[in-house]
C-alpha cells in the first residue's frame, strides 16, 4: 500500500509543479525566455544522459527517477512551443469561416515543427532505453504524448472550455483554430480509451510483480488519470486554472516589474549610434 501511495502522491505533486512552473516562465516577459530555454536544456540535456544511463536499473527507485526525467524532458518540449522557440510555419489566424479538413490543414501548420521534434525525441528516448529492462521513461514519454494529441483534438473539434488565458500574448493566436461547443464525438471516445488504459495500469500494479513494475505502472496510471480528468475539465463548469493561480499572478507581477524597469531610449540631437540587446 506505501508503494501505492508513494507513486500516486508523487506523480501528483510533479504534476501540478511541473504544471505551475511551466505556466510561471512562459508568462514571464519574453526577455527571460532565453535564460529559461538554456537552463531547461541544459537540465534535459542531463535527463536524456540519465534516461540512457539508468535504463538497466530495475528497481522501485529507478523507476521514480526515469519517470521524472521524462517529465523534465516534456516541460522543455511544452516550454519550446510556447516561447515561440519552434512551433511551425503559419503563425496567422484562423481565417473566418474556415471549416472541415482545410481548417485542420492550418491548425496542424501552426505547430508542424514542433509536432515533428517531438516525435523525433520520443523516438530518440524509446531508442535510449531499447531492449533494457527499465522503460518507464519511454512509456511516461508515450502517456504525455498520447494525450496530448487526445486534448489537441478535443479542442480543435470543441469543448465548452478553452483556457485561453493560458497562451503567451504572441500565442494567443491559437485560440481561432479551437471551437466553443458542448460537445465533440470525439470526446467521449478519448475519455473511454484513456481511462481504459489507467484500468489495464492499475490492474497490472496488482498482479504479483516487482516493485519496479508497481512503481512504474502506478506512476504512469496516475499520470493518465490526471490527464484523464484535465479532459474532464474541457467540458464540466469548473474552473481547473485555480489549481494554478499562485504561477500565473505571480508571473504577471514579475512580468510587470520588468516591464516598468525598461527604459525608454531618450532622443539626441547629435547622430550618434546606438546599440540595442537583442
Amino acid at each position: 500500500m506505501l508503494t501505492y501511495l508513494a507513486a500516486v502522491g508523487y506523480a501528483l505533486f510533479l504534476w501540478w509543479f511541473s504544471t505551475g512552473l511551466i505556466l510561471y516562465l512562459n508568462h514571464l516577459h519574453p526577455s527571460t525566455y532565453r535564460w529559461s530555454m538554456l537552463l531547461v536544456s541544459v537540465v534535459m540535456a542531463l535527463c536524456l544522459l540519465g534516461i540512457r544511463s539508468g535504463a538497466d536499473d530495475a528497481s522501485s527507485t529507478g523507476a521514480f527517477i526515469a519517470f521524472t526525467q521524462a517529465l523534465a524532458v516534456w516541460a522543455w518540449v511544452e516550454m519550446s512551443y510556447f516561447m515561440g522557440l519552434i512551433t511551425g510555419p503559419r503563425k496567422q489566424p484562423c481565417p473566418a469561416g474556415l471549416r472541415g479538413w482545410q481548417r485542420f490543414v492550418l491548425a496542424v501548420q501552426t505547430s508542424l515543427y514542433h509536432e515533428l521534434l517531438v516525435i523525433t525525441l520520443g523516438l530518440f528516448i524509446f531508442a535510449l532505453t531499447w531492449d533494457m529492462p527499465n522503460h518507464i521513461a519511454a512509456s511516461t514519454f508515450a502517456a504525455l504524448w498520447f494525450m496530448r494529441w487526445s486534448a489537441k483534438l478535443n479542442l480543435f473539434l470543441g469543448v465548452p472550455n478553452v483556457n485561453a488565458d493560458w497562451f503567451p500574448a504572441h500565442l494567443r493566436f491559437l485560440t481561432t483554430y479551437m471551437q466553443q461547443r458542448s460537445m465533440n464525438l470525439f470526446f467521449p471516445l478519448s475519455v473511454t480509451v484513456a481511462t481504459a488504459l489507467v484500468t489495464v495500469l492499475v490492474a497490472s500494479s496488482i498482479d504479483p510483480v516487482e516493485d519496479f513494475k508497481r512503481s512504474g505502472y502506478v506512476l504512469i496510471a496516475s499520470l493518465m488519470a490526471l490527464a484523464v480528468l484535465e479532459h474532464w475539465f474541457m467540458v464540466l463548469p469548473l474552473r481547473d486554472s485555480v489549481l494554478w493561480d499562485w504561477a500565473l499572478r505571480a508571473a504577471a507581477k514579475a512580468s510587470t516589474a520588468k516591464s516598468s524597469n525598461v527604459k525608454e531610449p531618450r532622443a539626441t540631437p547629435q547622430p550618434l549610434q546606438t546599440h540595442h540587446s537583442g
